[in-house]
């Protein structure tokens, strides 16, 4: 086996690489601490929220959610426990497969998502958007779809679109 010799990151690379692992951390932190103090929600179950508020008939099977939140199957088994606990989604037995069930948002998680979504945009406009250009975000934006071709994604994420309760 031939000895292939590692292309290291420029200086440039390394920078730019270490800037975003850094930035999306400390954002996804931020965005969590926001939504829960503000709404008692974890960010991962405002996601969970939002994905069943698109879902027609606000209902998705669970292994499609589970795909679409890139969570392992006992991971959104118990995000969807804690959302059921809070009234904020049922499930229901799948009837065109009896070993699935789906997820369905209820009324009452819906009115939280609305109560949750104000206070989430202004947080993701002052810690992202009100610091870019418009020219920095149509770059972000580029940069990001981008990247996403080279990526692993369910097919539920094939496109990116705005979302008005994000």
């Amino acid at each position: 086996m031939e000895d292939v010799a590692t292309q290291w990151l420029t200086d440039e690379q390394q920078a730019a690489w270490r800037a975003y692992l850094l930035a999306f951390q400390l954002l996804d932190g931020d965005l969590d601490r926001q939504l829960q103090r503000d709404a008692g929600l974890a960010h991962t179950h405002y996601g969970i929220l939002v994905a069943l508020s698109e879902a027609p008939g606000h209902r998705m099977r669970m292994s499609d959610l589970a795909q679409l939140q890139r969570f392992s199957q006992s991971r959104l088994t118990h995000a969807i426990a804690r959302l059921e606990k809070d009234g904020y989604v049922v499930r229901e037995q799948c009837p065109t497969d009896r070993r699935g069930q789906n997820a369905v948002l209820t009324r009452a998680g819906m009115r939280a998502l609305e109560a949750a979504a104000p206070g989430h945009v202004a947080e993701v406009r002052a810690k992202v958007f009100d610091r870019l250009s418009e020219d920095q975000v149509a770059a972000l934006r580029d940069a990001c779809e981008t990247l996403l071709e080279g990526l692993d994604r369910p097919a539920a994420c094939s496109r990116v679109e705005p979302s008005p309760v994000r």
